[in-house]
């Protein structure tokens, strides 16, 4: 069906952009015609099969469903990865759980968890997908040490100035049960390379 009324583009959009919205949130699959009979029902001001407070609860038990279902996953996926890492060559395992492989070696000096430090670094879900990177924004970043995820206190203040290391890091020592914003799921394992570039004074 082709749309030519500007009402029936914004409608159309709309729906787009509903839909994109709701996928991006883990939510694959819809009944649309319940979804339809709802957007119909509050438009015309009739009253709803569900309460509102009422479908607020079921939502909130929905997505906190997904939420389980995705983290639970991950977790499980980030195990087999880093149990599989483990095994290549040059990456070393720490009693944390956190690995690392050197690319470079640095000769600087090895930052305390006092020290703010300046890094390039990129950082990647296991299934490649980047969602952060100094590199792309073409600028290093600072920060304290002992203000960043475990995973990378850790490896700092046991990495000189100079170096360029690959970091795996389990969610426990990332982002854990929470993730952070859309990018990072709850329990996401995460790869990092990061450049030890300086320890600002």
């Amino acid at each position: 069906m082709k749309y030519t009324e500007e009402s029936d583009k914004v409608s159309y959009s709309l729906g787009l952009s509903i839909a994109s919205n709701l996928i991006a949130s883990g939510v694959r699959t819809i009944n649309t015609p319940a979804f339809i009979d709802a957007i119909e029902t509050a438009y015309a001001g009739k009253q709803p099969e569900i309460s509102p407070d009422e479908a607020n609860k079921i939502l909130q038990g929905f997505f906190q469903k997904l939420q389980n279902e995705r983290g639970s996953a991950a977790k499980k996926a980030g195990e087999k990865f880093l149990a599989d890492n483990k095994q290549q060559p040059g990456v070393v395992t720490l009693p944390s759980g956190l690995q690392y492989k050197i690319i470079s070696q640095g000769s600087g000096a090895v930052p305390k968890a006092t020290d703010t430090v300046r890094c390039h670094y990129e950082g990647r879900l296991i299934d490649g997908t980047v969602f952060d990177s100094s590199y792309r924004r073409k600028q290093p970043a600072d920060f304290p040490v002992n203000g960043v995820i475990a995973g990378w206190v850790e490896a700092l203040q046991i990495m000189p100035v100079g170096s360029k290391w690959q970091l795996f890091i389990p969610s426990e020592l990332a982002y854990g049960s929470h993730g952070a914003g859309q990018s990072i799921g709850p329990n996401e394992t995460l790869v990092f390379d990061i450049e030890l570039l300086d320890i600002i004074k």
